[in-house]
């Protein structure tokens, strides 16, 4: 007989498992929904691409229901999707909006179905179905899968479920309510929303906000107590905006290793707890941390850490509970037992510069502590002409100087890793959930030294012009560099690059400029609307008070508008 296990963990079937648009659903409700959707779902593996969580849900139910793996590809441009192998299954995209370019795949639109009668009976899956098939890029360009079985997955999540539980000191994770400004589609947003609250017994919000004033509201919309999932990135960039914010009982943030002392103000301004989640796609999730406690990951369940010697180096194996094969990890450690660990870097991410070795991490990790770096990466060139590679940092930090920069890693890091040239840029390439490749970073600085090379103004004339109302307007290429990290298949420009516009129309008006000083405060931000490829904004700068209003404009549409004030310095 072939052993199962549950769609959903044990839970009060007539409890919400979803929120969307402020609406409860309720388990009963999902179940009648992915079944009725199972039943429409045309043969082969799909590619789930629904931005709403709820309807990615139902999306990856009906794709169990049908026996059909999802496939997960690392994003959903194009050629990436038309490389995807067709063995075992065409693949197909499931939908909730129609992506620019699908890449020659055919289309399912995944839509509630109107008079779905509550089940309150659960489906059971077999234990040794091949749920999800992780993509991820290897050597070669093209993807390698990584195939999840239903028993690893729920054994994975139970662990999860359970770690939480006892932090929050809760018997279960019943009645939390999860928003995440991550996607489903990334194998953290799926395992910590999705299958968090499938197999975990939380429920979760529908919507994937990304403006910190989204990420605001979504949270005031859910009931109390709340969980926000997220990335060290996103987090910055909400506690920057200075929001109110609501409890949080749980912030999970996971992709980079988080500093103490942003763990430290994430957990006061939300009045909870800040967990950092640790693990790589061939394992799924190994262990976690409250990051303000301490430096020291633990195992999840039954998951043991081992460290091994070989002709090339040692390196630390996980194995044990959902890991059914012991998996090498790509990161280097320090065991303190089998069960706890620190953690360095990863294993390729160690540099050596004259004579000396740190990692990338570690050089990151100094540099975006600095008050006032908004986002920052270091880059080792691999071409140089000189006898000795030299870092070079690339710096989101609209109101610091390369030499204030350079100042502050000065007391924290070794003459030897301090940048050769420190870059300000307006954004840096990162993905949807924050993360930042090796191989976006490598192009995106490439691009941008050569093209720091040429002698050109602050800004081509056809990108921005002034009017006789004294505003200044800018036309968005539909190839600007954060576009392709930003939501693939529905680009948004970041609200970094809007404020970067602001700083660059203020610089045009050297009356209102002269008001705020060389570093103006920017107070009371708010994000009200996405901008997309090929728009025009018109940035509007009045006189209030002591200080500057201001308002950006898609048309007769505000998309964002604040106060400047005079910063210190």
């Amino acid at each position: 007989m072939t052993a199962t296990l549950p769609l959903l963990a044990q839970r009060d079937l007539l409890q919400p498992l979803a929120w969307r648009q402020g609406q409860p659903i309720s388990a009963a409700q999902f179940i009648a929904e992915a079944l009725a959707v199972a039943a429409q779902l045309p043969d082969g593996r799909p590619i789930n691409l629904c931005q709403d969580r709820y309807l990615f849900a139902l999306g990856l139910a009906a794709a169990l229901l049908r026996g059909q793996t999802s496939l997960m590809p690392p994003n959903a441009l194009p050629d990436t999707l038309r490389q995807v192998p067709a063995a075992g299954g065409t693949p197909y995209l499931l939908i909730d909006d129609t992506p620019p370019d699908t890449g020659a795949l055919p289309l399912h639109r995944v839509v509630r179905p109107p008079a779905a009668t509550p089940v309150m009976q659960v489906p059971q899956i077999p234990v040794e179905q091949e749920a999800v098939c992780l993509l991820t890029s290897g050597s070669t360009g093209a993807p390698q899968p990584h195939v999840k079985r239903w028993g690893p997955l729920v054994a994975n999540i139970t662990a999860e479920a359970a770690r939480l539980a006892e932090l929050l000191q809760r018997p279960t994770l019943a009645g939390i309510t999860l928003v995440a400004t991550v996607p489903a589609q990334h194998s953290y947003g799926f395992e910590s929303t999705v299958l968090l609250a499938l197999l975990g017994g939380a429920s979760f919000d529908a919507g994937r906000p990304f403006y910190p004033a989204d990420v605001a509201d979504a949270l005031a919309r859910v009931p109390a107590p709340r969980a926000l999932v997220t990335t060290p990135f996103h987090l910055k960039t909400l506690l920057l905006a200075g929001l109110p914010l609501p409890p949080v009982a749980l912030t999970l943030s996971a992709t980079a290793p988080l500093s103490p002392q942003l763990a430290a103000q994430a957990e006061a301004a939300f009045d909870g707890q800040l967990i950092e989640i640790y693990g790589c796609t061939e394992a799924g999730q190994v262990a976690s941390r409250r990051t303000t406690a301490g430096q020291t990951w633990h195992t999840l369940g039954e998951l043991r850490i081992t460290q091994e010697s070989g002709t090339d180096g040692d390196r630390f194996v996980v194995a044990g509970g959902h890991v059914t094969e012991a998996t090498p990890l790509a990161d280097v450690l320090v065991l303190q037992d089998a069960q706890h660990f620190q953690l360095l870097g990863r294993a390729n991410d160690l540099i050596h510069v004259a004579g000396k070795r740190s990692s990338l991490a570690h050089l990151n990790f100094h540099l975006n502590r600095i008050e006032g770096v908004d986002d920052g990466a270091f880059w080792l060139p691999d071409e140089v002409a000189e006898s000795v590679v030299r870092p070079v940092a690339f710096v989101v930090a609209p109101s610091l100087s390369s030499r204030d920069i350079i100042a502050a890693l000065r007391d924290q890091l070794e003459s030897a890793f301090l940048p050769r040239r420190v870059v300000h840029v307006d954004v840096l390439p990162r993905e949807a959930t924050g993360k930042l490749t090796v191989a976006a970073l490598r192009r995106f600085a490439l691009q941008t030294l050569s093209a720091a090379q040429a002698p050109v103004s602050a800004l081509p004339a056809s990108d921005m012009n002034g009017d006789l109302n004294g505003d200044t307007t800018f036309d968005i290429p539909t190839d600007h560099p954060s576009f392709a990290g930003h939501f693939p298949g529905h680009p948004v420009l970041p609200g970094v690059v809007l404020l970067s516009l602001l700083m660059q129309a203020l610089a045009q008006r050297p009356a209102l400029a002269a008001r705020v000083g060389a570093t103006p405060r920017i107070d009371n931000a708010k994000f009200l609307h996405a901008v997309g490829p090929g728009s025009t904004l018109r940035v509007a700068l009045r006189e209030q008070g002591s200080g500057v209003t201001f308002d950006i404009w898609q048309g007769n549409t505000a998309v964002a508008r604040g106060q400047l004030s005079a910063g210190a310095g």
